[in-house]
């Protein structure tokens, strides 16, 4: 594993030890990891959502071809 040492400002260190003290992670690594899963699942289903809302191609994929 990796580590990743990143600059936050006071309010939000704050804000993360408060996360902590609530139970919402055990220290700040596993806040941040946590937070970085949750965007990562967030953003694969929004790539999911936005390509279903894609138009498809349908039909006999020759005629499809001619269009082109």
């Amino acid at each position: 594993m990796s580590t990743l040492s990143i600059p936050v400002d006071a309010d939000t260190l704050n804000k993360i030890e408060m996360f902590i003290k609530e139970g919402a992670a055990s220290n700040k690594a596993d806040f941040v990891r946590k937070a970085i899963d949750r965007y990562l699942e967030e953003k694969a289903i929004e790539d999911i959502l936005r390509a279903a809302k894609e138009p498809g191609l349908e039909g006999d994929l020759n005629e499809l071809a001619k269009k082109f």
